[in-house]
């Protein structure tokens, strides 16, 4: 049994079949943000073929069928209503309002996809940017820089003991973004070990904590860029072995 099924993460549908529904017990990752959830929790059924529900009728009841359908189409190209001097049939004037419907539902979820998609289309379409934020102040949100840990990292970092003070120690780091448009700041979490690579010390380094004070962190790592942390830390009597260094956007 084949349907789709909706990410709660992102509100992508997507398709799945049967064999996904029943591997590991229905859990799948989306495609688009790559979180796992449960695909049975909003999967809906494909419907039928309608063609295999239709009745199959004698040849007798097949002709009374064709009459009872072509007559209602003949009375409607007979009978017509004058407006402003132009004949409008009775099928023209139903099928108008059906038109404003969909045209409205049109743009009712191309509205609700620029909203729930605004970050997204901000990277990708730069001159949209200003039209989508003149939106959301309307709207009490924000378009925010996209935060897309796989396409920034860690290009190297290093540990060194400070040389004019013995309780201070440097941690150098490149941070690169290999992105096509700009994306915020990441915050990083440095761990200080001991010779068994036990923690000693944590610190969130956000990036307030890491950045010049005559950068801004609201425009962002700019695209394709990289940027140089020498950041000074106090680590007192820990005599720290070892560290890790690890890059993360909160949730």
């Amino acid at each position: 049994m084949s349907g789709t099924t909706l990410c709660p993460h992102c509100m992508t549908r997507f398709r799945v079949a049967e064999e996904q529904l029943e591997a590991h017990a229905g859990m799948v990752r989306c495609g688009h943000c790559l979180q796992a959830f449960d695909a049975r929790a909003d999967f809906i059924a494909d419907e039928p073929d309608p063609q295999l529900d239709l009745p199959i009728v004698d040849a007798a009841a097949e002709e009374v069928m064709a009459a009872e359908l072509v007559a209602p189409q003949t009375l409607a190209e007979q009978i017509k209503l004058v407006t402003n001097d132009e004949p409008v049939t009775i099928t023209t004037r139903r099928q108008w309002p059906w038109a404003l419907a969909n045209a409205t539902l049109l743009v009712v979820l191309l509205l609700q996809g620029a909203y729930f998609f605004r970050v997204d289309l901000a990277a990708q379409l730069p001159g949209l940017k200003p039209l989508l934020v003149n939106a959301c102040t309307a709207l009490d949100c924000k378009v925010s820089l996209p935060r897309d840990s796989e396409q920034i990292g860690i290009e190297s970092s290093s540990l060194e003991a400070h040389p004019d003070a013995a309780r201070l120690i440097t941690l150098h780091a490149l941070l690169r973004n290999h992105a096509p448009y700009a994306q915020a700041y990441p915050e990083l979490e440095l761990s200080l070990n001991d010779m068994d690579d036990r923690p000693l010390a944590r610190r969130i380094l956000r990036p307030q904590d890491y950045l010049p004070a005559s950068q801004p962190s609201e425009t962002g790592l700019a695209a394709r860029r990289e940027l140089e942390i020498a950041l000074n830390l106090d680590v007192a009597d820990l005599n720290p072995a070892g560290y890790r260094l690890f890059l993360f956007y909160p949730q």
